[in-house]
C-alpha cells in the first residue's frame, strides 16, 4: 500500500519560507504548498506569491479562515490583537492550517534557518503532524537563503525595501519606521488601520491623548503601535525617520561589508525589539 503521508510547506510571503519552498521543489516533488490568506496582506505579498507559483510549477493553496478580519474583530468585541492576545494568529492562520491538514499523517517543513536554530516557528501539536527543519538539518543560513532566492531569479518581495517581514498591513509587530513606510507606500491601508484603531478607542470611551495615556498605563492595548495612536505616530514621521536613518548609519559604520537589507533589518530592530508573529515571520 502506498504511503499516504502528505508533505506540506507553508509560505508566509517572507524570504525564508519562500526559499525553503524553492529548496524543496525537486527534493520533495509531492510537496503541497499553502499560504494563509487573511485578506489583509500587503499587495507586494500577493504579487510575490504569483511569481513564486510560476517558478515552483504548481499552485500555492490559499487557506482562508471561514471569515475575515472584520468578522473576528467583532467576535472579540472590538479588541485589537496584540502580543498578549494574538487571536488573529489563532483563528486566521493556525485553525485554517490544521483544518486543511485534517487527520491525515503529514510532514510539515518549517523554514527556520541553521543560524537561528533556537528560534520558534509554528509547530503543530497535533499527533498526525511531524515537523521537519531542512535548513537546520542541512546547515542553510541567511546567506544560503539569499543565494537560493537569487539563483531562482526571484529575489526578495518589494516590501523588503521598507519592512522586514510579511504579514497583515496592520500587524501590531511593525516597528515605528515600518508604520511610516506603510503610510508612504500604501496611504489607503494606513487610513484603514487608523479607522480600526479609532473604533476601538471610541468604543472604549477614550477621549483625547491624556485619557489614552492614562488608560495605556493600565495595560490594555488600544492602539496598533505601543504608546501612541497612528494619528500621533504620523505627526512624528520625521523624528522616526531620523532615528531610523541614524541607526542604519551606525550599523553600516560598524560593519561596512554588510548588505543594505541586513543594515535595514538591524536598524528596524534597533527601533523596536518586539518579536515577530510565529507564523508570519518565516
Amino acid at each position: 500500500m502506498a504511503d499516504q503521508t502528505r508533505h506540506i510547506c507553508g509560505i508566509s510571503g517572507g524570504k525564508d519560507s519562500s526559499a525553503l519552498a524553492l529548496y524543496l521543489r525537486d527534493r520533495v516533488p509531492q510537496m503541497e504548498y499553502f499560504f494563509c490568506d487573511t485578506g489583509a496582506e500587503l499587495p507586494e505579498t500577493y504579487e510575490f506569491l504569483t511569481r513564486l507559483e510560476v517558478i515552483l510549477g504548481k499552485p500555492i493553496a490559499r487557506l482562508n479562515s471561514e471569515r475575515g478580519f472584520d468578522h473576528w474583530f467583532e467576535v472579540f468585541r472590538g479588541a485589537l490583537p496584540s502580543p498578549q492576545m494574538r487571536w488573529c494568529t489563532k483563528v486566521m492562520k493556525i485553525k485554517p492550517i490544521e483544518a486543511w491538514i485534517g487527520d491525515e499523517p503529514a510532514v510539515s517543513y518549517v523554514a527556520i534557518r541553521a543560524d537561528e536554530a533556537n528560534r520558534k516557528g509554528y509547530i503543530s501539536t497535533k499527533p498526525n503532524i511531524e515537523s521537519r527543519f531542512p535548513f537546520v538539518e542541512d546547515g542553510v543560513d541567511h546567506d544560503g537563503v539569499m543565494k537560493i532566492l537569487d539563483d531562482a531569479g526571484i529575489g526578495l518581495p518589494d516590501y523588503y525595501e521598507w519592512r522586514t517581514r510579511s504579514g497583515c498591513y496592520f500587524c501590531f509587530y511593525q516597528r515605528k519606521a515600518e508604520w511610516v513606510g506603510l503610510a508612504e507606500r500604501h496611504p489607503e491601508l494606513y487610513e484603514r488601520a487608523i479607522a480600526i484603531e479609532q473604533k476601538v478607542l471610541l468604543d472604549a470611551g477614550v477621549n483625547g491623548d491624556a485619557d489614552f495615556s492614562e488608560r495605556a498605563m493600565a495595560g490594555r492595548q488600544y492602539t496598533w503601535s505601543g504608546g501612541e495612536t497612528l494619528v500621533q505616530l504620523r505627526t512624528r514621521r520625521q523624528e522616526i525617520l531620523d532615528k531610523h536613518h541614524a541607526s542604519m548609519e551606525r550599523i553600516h559604520e560598524a560593519r561596512r561589508s554588510i548588505p543594505v537589507l541586513e543594515a535595514l533589518v538591524g536598524a528596524l530592530d534597533d527601533d523596536d525589539d518586539t518579536s515577530a508573529c510565529v507564523v508570519c515571520a518565516l
